[in-house]
């Protein structure tokens, strides 16, 4: 047994980065994990203490320890990053080293005034004891003397074990399932690396939310049992899915077996799903490398059988719940304005405020509420243009589809939209004599067309134009436009629709017929926009006629090219219908 004199040994970054605080005791103690990680550890176990009990907080992890001198070189070298002196995995595990800055030894200080450590490794074991209000009256840390206790151990013993005492009475203890949600977003998935707190280790029933098991015997496979959460938080969590064990060890990675793209399966609902299947009977099928089974196996189909009923059901169950909660929400911040809506139009503003959340349930509020807003304005004002324009559904039965549900609301409210159509007529009789008259400028059809898109079908009648062409340009790609086209001033429109979708129209005389290189300048134009605007850009030619040498065929996807005399046609079509249905 011996005892001898320390000191810290400080990098140049010592003041910046000791400056960085943690946001709870939790997530100081994770960077202790963090530390047992890099130590190549198989276990680590954290017993916190009771609410004002005096117990101390107690970390043991099974890694590699430390010597004397690597207590000297390392441990006490501060703001030194790890991966500079012994790289960037660790020497046993290969395992990703976590820690960065060197100075994760100073999180206990966040719980506790005294941080004691005890390391074991060849033959040796040291400890060291640090105390908060020790290191504050130093004026340089670098002076600190640190009392080191060695004496000899087994050589088979290789641990460590941190003990934080005198615990902060101004914070709240350290709360264990807390402490649990931030370790499983990291640590819930390895099998090489256990973390137990107060006795029990992290597992799928620890996720803050719903928890259920379900369990069946198959034929050809034996026993399949199926442990699944739906975390309740806001934000998702980082390794979702489930991960498919058999003997205990994972097979790949983490999946939902396939329901990726079912309608239950919003994305954002996808990244709340967490859980384990455990499945002994595909050992045989398992690839040699253990990242998947073989595709065709039967087996696997008969356990994905078995699971993906329970995830469509919990999928339904939680995304009832949260949609009913925002609808909740939503009626709470509108209140006054449902109240003064007579009472079938407050049913069937309830049914549409709950149809536009399913369709925008991955949006903030900040999306729907606007959406909310323009239906509202609808009913109030008794406006069913707004309404086809923005909520409908249905794209070529959009007019029968809101028509049979406006019928509800009596037959003063259905002559108003009847009223609407027979303007449309006479809007549409007006635009018919300026595409036969061959003097119709571009620039004539453009101006008649930019706030009346409508006239191309009802999904159309979602964008908006209120702007000029430049100005559309230059704010939407927040500069001045430089494109290779910039020098021409095409009849062009840049609009964005409630979905974030953009739309480019280029107009041509009513006697131009339409010709490859009209629609390779328009193509032209999308790939310089594209530059700067990650949606989608959907492009629409119009003209009299199509040339022979337009693309009929392998054109570049979202490109349509329309004949006024078709667009005319077609929206007189529904109008009609309208009209005929009074």
């Amino acid at each position: 047994m011996s005892a001898a004199k320390l000191r810290f040994q400080v990098d140049s970054r010592l003041a910046t980065l000791l400056s960085q605080e943690y946001r709870s005791t939790e997530r100081a103690l994770k960077e202790l994990v963090d530390n047992a990680w890099d130590a190549d550890a198989d276990q680590v176990s954290i017993q916190l203490p009771k609410p004002l009990s005096g117990d101390p907080i107690v970390m043991r992890d099974d890694g590699t320890g430390m010597t004397e001198e690597e207590l000297r070189r390392h441990y006490l070298t501060i703001a030194k990053d790890r991966r500079s002196a012994r790289g960037e995995r660790t020497a046993g595990k290969n395992r990703q080293v976590k820690g960065r800055k060197g100075i994760g030894k100073f999180a206990g200080f966040m719980a506790a005034s005294v941080m004691t450590l005890e390391t074991s490794t060849r033959g040796k074991l040291c400890r060291i004891a640090l105390r908060l209000d020790a290191i504050g009256n130093v004026e340089d840390i670098e002076h600190l003397d640190i009392a080191l206790h060695s004496e000899d151990c087994d050589p088979d013993i290789h641990c460590t074990v941190i003990t934080l005492s005198e615990l902060h009475q101004g914070l709240a203890y350290p709360d264990p399932n807390r402490l649990r949600q931030v370790l499983l977003q990291d640590y819930g998935r390895h099998d090489d690396f256990a973390v137990i707190v107060d006795e029990k280790r992290l597992d799928v029933d620890d996720v803050q939310g719903s928890y259920s098991e379900h369990q069946t015997a198959l034929p050809d496979v034996g026993d399949v049992k199926l442990r699944l959460s739906i975390f309740d938080g806001k934000a998702g969590l980082r390794q979702p899915g489930v991960t498919l064990r058999v003997g205990g060890k994972a097979v790949g990675s983490p999946s939902f077996f396939g329901l990726e793209g079912h309608e239950y399966f919003p994305p954002k609902l996808l990244k709340k799903m967490y859980g384990e299947v455990d499945a002994d009977g595909l050992l045989d099928h398992v690839t040699a490398g253990w990242d998947s089974l073989v595709e065709n196996s039967e087996k696997l189909k008969a356990v994905e059988a078995f699971i993906q009923p329970i995830l469509i059901s919990a999928a339904k169950e939680k995304y009832g719940k949260e949609l009913q909660l925002a609808q909740a929400r939503m009626q709470k911040a509108i209140q006054q304005r449902l109240a003064s809506l007579p009472e079938h139009k407050r049913d069937f503003a309830n049914k549409s405020i709950k149809k536009i959340l399913e369709r925008y349930y991955d949006e903030p509020p900040s999306k729907i509420e606007p959406i909310v807003g323009v239906l509202l304005d609808a009913l109030e004002r008794s406006d069913y243009r707004i309404l086809l324009e923005h909520i409908a559904d249905a794209s070529q039965g959009e007019v029968a589809t809101i028509a049979d549900r406006l019928n509800d609301f009596g037959l003063a409210e259905m002559a108003f939209l009847v009223a609407q159509a027979a303007a449309r007529q006479t809007f549409l009789d007006q635009l018919e004599a300026l595409a036969r008259d061959p003097a119709t400028t571009e620039a004539a059809m453009h101006k008649s067309l930019e706030l009346s898109l409508w006239v191309f079908g009802p999904e159309y009648s979602l964008f908006s134009s209120n702007i000029t062409l430049k100005r559309q340009i230059e704010d939407v790609l927040n500069t001045t436009y430089k494109g290779k086209n910039a020098d021409k001033r095409p009849d062009l429109l840049l609009n964005q629709n409630l979905s974030g979708e953009y739309l480019l129209i280029e107009f041509k005389r009513p006697d131009h017929s339409l010709n490859y290189d009209d629609y390779k300048q328009a193509i032209e134009y999308r790939h310089d926009f594209t530059k700067h605007i990650t949606s989608s850009i959907r492009v629409v030619l119009i003209g009299g006629r199509l040339s022979p040498d337009f693309p009929k065929e392998n054109r570049e996807p979202n490109v349509d090219a329309r004949l006024f005399s078709q667009v005319i046609a077609s929206a007189r079509r529904q109008v009609e219908w309208l009209l005929r249905s009074d």
